[in-house]
C-alpha cells in the first residue's frame, strides 16, 4: 500500500462508517473536462448542426445529458472559482478581478489559499490530483494549482489570449504567455496550435500512471476561447482560403480569420474527450470512473440556441451550459436530465462519493446532487441567482426567471424588476409576462433581498499579494 492510500485509510477511520464504506475500491475516480466559451448548442448531442462531436455524443448515449446545468457566472475567472469551491463567486470575492472582469497577468488578486477546493477535499480523502490546462484563478505563486490541492499541474495560469499578440496590447502590455509544469515556467508563448494535444497527452499519461489508486483529473481546455487554434491533423479540412491567410499571419495573430476555425477546434476537443475515455477503458477503469464534460460559460464564437444570450450575459445563454456525465452502471444511460443543477454542486457531490468531509466552518452554496443524477430526487435548489461581476442580475425559482433592472451595488435599495419569463414554455426568454404574475415577482424579489442579506453576513475575502510580478521563464 502506498503512502497516499495509507493517508486515505487513516482519514476514513476517523470519519466513521460512511467514510469506511467509501474507502472501498468502489469509490470512483473523478474526471472533469471543462472547455472555455463553448455554448449550449456547441455539441451535436445538444442540437448543434454546425459542429460534429461523435465521442461526446457517445458519452451522452452511455450517460446523461444535463440540460439545466449552470455555471455560477458567465465569465471564466468567477465561474472557475465557483466550480473549485462550491460557492457563488461573490461570496468568496472572486466575482470580479482586481482591475478587470477577469484576472490578468501579474495580478495581485487570486483565489484565497484559505478556500477549500475540490482538489483539496479529494486529496485529503486519499486521491491523487492532477490538472492539465487553464487555471485562471491567480498567477502568483501563492495562488497556483499546486497551492490549491493539485499534486500535478501542466498548463496556463490564465487565458491564452493574455499574450503580446492581443489586439489591445498597446493598452494591456501583456508579457509573454507562460506555460508551467508545476510551479516552473518551462516555455514562453507556446505554440497554441498544440495546446489541446499537449494537455490531452498529459491527461492520458496521468491516468496510466495512477490507475492503481483513486484519482481526480481536471482537464480545463483553453479552447474554444479565441483566438482559435487547432493542431495540423484537424486543419486538413479547413477551407484553403483560411489556411492561405493564416500562412501569412506572421507575428500578429489574425483573430478574425481564426474565428473560421471554430468547427475544427471543437473537432479536436471531441477527439481529446475520446482519448481520455479510451485511456480510462484501456486501463480497466471504465466501471469505476465518473466523467463530466461541460463548459465554463456561454459562447463567444459558437452558439447557444435555443437560449438567448452568450458569454457575459445573464440571459440563459451566458451561464447555462451543455453538460454530459458518464459512469457506467451508476449514471442512467441515454437519459436527458432536466433538473436544475450547478457546477457549485460538484464539490459536495464528489466529496460524498469519495467519503470525504466538507469543511464545517463556512457556507458552501452547492448541494450534493448524486440522488438527482441517478434519477431518485428532484433538484435541491429552490432558487438560483445570476450574477454578472458583483451585481445580482436575475433569479430563478422553478420555471420562473426574474430579471432585475438595476445592479445590486445601489446600496440597500431593492432593484425594480424588468422582466419575468416562464422558462418551461419560453426557454428563449422572448415573452415578458411580468404584468401577468405580480405575485411571482413579489416572491422572487423577496428571495433576492433575503439572499443578498445572507450573502453579506457570510462572505469571505479573496487574497492579494504586494508587488505582483508576471511569471517568467526559469533560467
Amino acid at each position: 500500500m502506498n503512502t497516499r492510500n495509507i493517508v486515505g485509510l487513516i482519514a476514513s477511520v476517523c470519519w466513521g462508517a460512511t467514510a469506511l464504506l467509501a474507502a472501498s475500491p468502489a469509490r470512483p475516480n473523478i474526471v472533469i473536462i471543462l472547455t472555455d466559451d463553448q455554448g449550449y448548442a456547441d455539441l451535436s448531442c445538444f442540437g448543434g448542426t454546425h459542429v460534429n462531436t461523435p465521442r461526446i455524443d457517445q458519452m451522452a448515449a452511455e450517460g446523461s445529458r444535463l440540460t439545466n446545468f449552470y455555471m455560477a457566472a458567465p465569465l471564466c475567472t468567477p465561474s472557475r472559482a465557483a466550480l473549485m469551491t462550491g460557492c457563488y463567486p461573490r461570496r468568496i470575492d472572486m466575482a470580479y478581478g482586481s482591475d478587470f472582469a477577469v484576472l490578468l497577468a501579474g495580478d495581485r488578486k487570486g483565489l484565497n489559499p484559505e478556500e477549500v477546493t475540490i482538489a483539496e477535499v479529494l486529496r485529503e480523502a486519499g486521491y491523487v490530483t492532477g490538472m492539465f490546462g487553464k487555471w485562471h484563478l491567480g498567477d502568483q505563486p501563492e495562488f497556483l494549482p499546486t497551492r490549491q490541492g493539485f499534486d500535478e499541474f501542466f498548463g496556463l495560469p490564465y487565458s491564452h489570449d493574455i499574450h503580446p499578440q492581443h489586439p489591445r496590447q498597446d493598452h494591456f502590455q501583456f508579457p509573454p504567455l507562460p506555460l508551467l509544469d508545476g510551479e516552473t515556467v518551462v516555455e514562453q508563448d507556446p505554440d497554441a496550435d498544440y495546446l489541446t494535444k499537449r494537455f490531452t497527452q498529459r491527461a492520458v499519461q496521468f491516468i496510466e500512471q495512477h490507475k492503481d489508486e483513486p484519482f481526480f483529473l481536471y482537464v480545463p481546455h483553453p479552447l474554444p476561447h479565441g483566438p482559435l487554434h487547432v493542431s495540423p491533423p484537424f486543419m486538413k479540412d479547413a477551407p484553403d482560403a483560411v489556411k492561405a491567410k493564416l500562412a501569412k499571419e506572421g507575428k500578429r495573430v489574425d483573430y478574425r480569420t481564426r474565428t473560421k476555425l471554430f468547427k475544427y477546434a471543437i473537432d479536436e476537443i471531441d477527439w481529446s474527450v475520446g482519448q481520455v475515455l479510451d485511456a480510462i477503458k484501456a486501463n480497466g477503469l471504465d466501471e469505476n470512473t465518473l466523467v463530466i464534460f461541460t463548459s465554463d460559460n456561454g459562447p463567444a464564437t459558437g452558439k447557444a440556441h435555443p437560449l438567448r444570450g452568450k458569454k457575459g450575459s445573464t440571459f440563459e445563454g451566458g451561464p447555462r451550459v451543455p453538460a454530459v456525465i458518464r459512469w457506467p452502471g451508476k449514471i442512467p444511460a441515454g437519459r436527458e436530465n432536466d433538473e436544475l443543477m450547478t457546477a457549485m454542486d460538484l464539490l459536495p457531490t464528489f466529496a460524498g462519493l469519495a467519503g470525504a468531509e466538507l469543511p464545517a466552518d463556512r457556507i458552501i452554496d452547492g448541494k450534493d446532487i448524486w440522488p438527482v443524477l441517478i434519477g431518485n430526487e428532484t433538484s435541491p435548489h429552490d432558487t438560483f441567482f445570476y450574477y454578472r461581476d458583483n451585481d445580482l442580475k436575475a433569479v430563478r425559482s422553478g420555471k420562473w426567471k426574474l430579471h432585475l433592472a438595476l445592479p445590486q451595488s445601489n446600496g440597500d435599495k431593492s432593484p425594480p424588476a424588468s422582466a419575468l419569463y416562464d422558462l418551461e414554455s419560453d426557454i428563449g426568454e422572448k415573452r415578458n409576462v411580468i404584468a401577468e404574475h405580480p405575485e411571482v415577482v413579489s416572491r422572487l424579489r423577496a428571495a433576492v433581498e433575503a439572499f443578498e442579506k445572507r450573502l453579506a453576513e457570510n462572505s469571505r475575502p479573496a487574497a492579494f499579494v504586494d508587488a505582483p510580478t508576471p511569471l517568467k521563464l526559469a533560467k
